[in-house]
């Protein structure tokens, strides 16, 4: 079976830069019966239009049961949560969106940390960089808020581009320092525009808040206030954002690009032995984490109308909370961060008047679900109850004997080691049959 069909990258041992390793790994290989595919004859097989599985004995499945019957209930949760503000309280709708915006914060960190190995504690640069130029592009340029809130998400972008040259020198303790020093010189840097309000921060003017593309439309639909409306507008765009991000992790991670992730973070030496570009992965992905961030940022700082430097990089309200609710849920995991966000906002909801007292139970909490559920809560559910709501992990099916789809009745099953000298072509790591 061709795991090329899928959208794994084409890759050959023999001409990929760690050849020592590879050769190492061939040897290995050769020592089980795994034998090194020769491209010609893949390209044969596939020029003759053999396809992945010529006998048709197994497929490659994703998808689960349990995951396609949760796939229908999100679908009716998400068309739930667009209607809520028809019956929902101003108070509920704002909490939601506080809710939906830290998920795709947390699920944007995840990505770096859990996919790609970039521990980073300097996310709330981009934070910080999406808001301020949401302010600049809305008081100074005149843009609309929404298209200012797309706009940020772009320019954040291409800024990520020269810090990544630099903080991707790094490595392990040292690049997360780095990217927590990237984001005090961003904050150093804007706290000198007086423009914006300087170290003291501004405000955005009502011209700007009350002209929100949509809110007339808002305000007559719902019959609400100008601020009201607003909210609605934000609560949508933050739904949006939220969905928009867990599905763009699913699908990266179902890409090849996903199967080099999870090669660089098991191992940045195999992963390049084999032709992954550890540099070109990291930097899209470290490109596509900065322009969401940035995306989130600017529409935090809609909803809060206000900015200034210290909080708009504020590494305790960004970057703290967010690995908090990344290692608590699981981290490496989509339904990670989903987990966690909810924990987090309980928590939050019904400590934080206890003052110091709140963050020494939350930091308890922490260390407790490290030291029982190393790999989070939902890490130790998955382990332990074999669940997967987003389901990534390729799996070889045996089909029936005669083409149908479903496994084999136990009459049919072949005898145990009766398999065993069928080809199975395999790309992805280098082009070895099995």
């Amino acid at each position: 079976m061709d795991l090329r069909d899928l959208g794994a990258p084409e890759l050959d041992w023999r001409r990929t830069a760690g050849g020592a390793l590879a050769d190492r790994a061939r040897k290995v290989l050769g020592s089980v019966g795994v034998r090194p595919l020769a491209p010609d004859a893949v390209s044969s097989r596939r020029h003759r239009g053999e396809g992945a599985d010529p006998i048709g004995r197994y497929r490659i499945e994703v998808a689960t049961p349990r995951s396609r019957l949760f796939a229908v209930a999100g679908a009716c949760l998400l068309a739930v949560l667009l209607a809520l503000p028809a019956f929902g309280s101003r108070n509920l709708i704002n909490e939601l969106i506080f809710v939906f915006t830290m998920l795709a914060l947390a699920q944007y960190w995840n990505l770096l940390a859990g996919y790609a190995g970039l521990v980073s504690v300097g996310q709330q640069a981009f934070v910080g960089l999406g808001g301020y130029l949401l302010f600049a592009l809305t008081i100074h340029q005149g843009l609309d808020p929404l298209v200012a809130i797309l706009t940020a998400g772009a320019i954040t972008a291409v800024l990520a581009v020269p810090t990544a040259l630099v903080v991707f020198r790094l490595r392990g303790a040292y690049f997360a320092i780095g990217t927590w020093v990237v984001a005090e010189v961003f904050r150093l840097v804007l706290a000198q525009f007086k423009g914006l309000g300087g170290g003291t921060g501004t405000s955005l003017p009502p011209s700007v808040t009350n002209e929100v593309a949509g809110i007339a439309w808002v305000k007559a639909l719902f019959g609400v206030s100008t601020s009201a409306a607003r909210d609605i507008i934000t609560y949508w765009a933050a739904l949006a954002l939220a969905a928009g991000t867990v599905l763009l992790v699913y699908l990266i991670l179902r890409s090849r690009y996903g199967l080099a992730l999870a090669a660089i973070r098991d191992s940045e030496r195999a992963a390049e032995s084999v032709g992954v570009d550890n540099f070109k992965t990291k930097l899209k992905v470290y490109i596509a984490a900065a322009a969401g961030t940035g995306l989130v940022g600017a529409l935090i700082y809609l909803q809060k109308a206000r900015i200034s430097p210290d909080a708009a990089f504020s590494v305790a309200d960004w970057t703290a909370n967010v690995i908090f609710i990344v290692v608590i849920g699981g981290i490496g995991t989509i339904e990670g961060p989903i987990v966690g966000v909810l924990v987090f906002y309980v928590l939050q909801t019904n400590l934080a008047h206890w003052g110091t007292w709140y963050l020494i139970l939350i930091g308890a909490f922490a260390i407790a679900i490290m030291l029982l559920a190393p790999r989070g809560i939902w890490g130790y559910l998955a382990e332990r109850h074999g669940l997967a709501l987003f389901p990534v992990r390729r799996r070889l099916i045996a089909n029936a004997p005669d083409g149908r789809r479903g496994a084999p009745t136990p009459s049919q099953r072949a005898e145990p080691g009766s398999w065993a000298g069928e080809e199975i072509s395999v790309s992805v790591w280098g082009g070895f049959r099995l």
